[in-house]
């Protein structure tokens, strides 16, 4: 099944305007496959009826990237948002966000290790196949696999990544760039 078949009930949603600014991040509410709209928990007040949007869908086992149209529904506080063309991955646009999220275990010959002490890490940004983080005090290397939790809109995810490239900011931070493996 494809991920435009697939039903977003509960699932994450980033909400974004045309421009790429991020507004909010919420959950599904309902999904009505077969209108292709969807309805969320709350809306940024700055989009309006017919607004363009773009969301991003954390769905598993890879995130969803859709174009989408603000729309009223009777006299409900939810929106609907019509879900336009999914996004290919390959060309997909990278979102700011600034969420904490933990490291707590570290794959390594395909068995996991759980960590006593988990990685406090910074989300940078995200797309709809991977992230970038800060990594204060702790360095990995490109190819190291590692599982991640984090909590969006009272939401809890957990992300299997892979590090596929580093910038090193300074003695004690760097920047990891990670391509989504899994997502539960």
């Amino acid at each position: 099944m494809s991920a435009l078949g697939s039903d977003f009930t509960d699932y994450t949603v980033f909400i974004y305007d045309a421009n790429g600014n991020h507004l909010i991040n919420t959950i599904v509410t309902s999904h009505d496959r077969a209108a292709q709209q969807l309805q969320v928990s709350m809306m940024p007040e700055e989009l309006k009826i017919n607004d363009d949007c773009r969301l991003l869908i954390l769905s598993s086992p890879i995130p969803c990237e859709y174009k989408g149209k603000v729309k009223k529904i009777g006299g409900s506080q939810f929106i609907a948002m019509f879900l336009g063309q999914e996004k290919e991955s390959r060309g997909s646009a990278r979102y700011p966000v600034s969420t904490p999220a933990l490291i707590d275990t570290l794959i390594v010959n395909e068995q996991p290790y759980p960590l006593q002490t988990p990685i406090k890490v910074i989300l940078l940004n995200i797309s709809t196949n991977g992230v970038r983080f800060r990594a204060p005090y702790y360095s990995f290397q490109d190819g190291d696999i590692f599982q991640m939790h984090l909590v969006i809109s009272n939401s809890q995810r957990k992300l299997t990544a892979i590090v596929v490239n580093h910038i090193d900011n300074e003695p004690t931070s760097s920047d990891y760039g990670c391509r989504f493996l899994e997502i539960a």
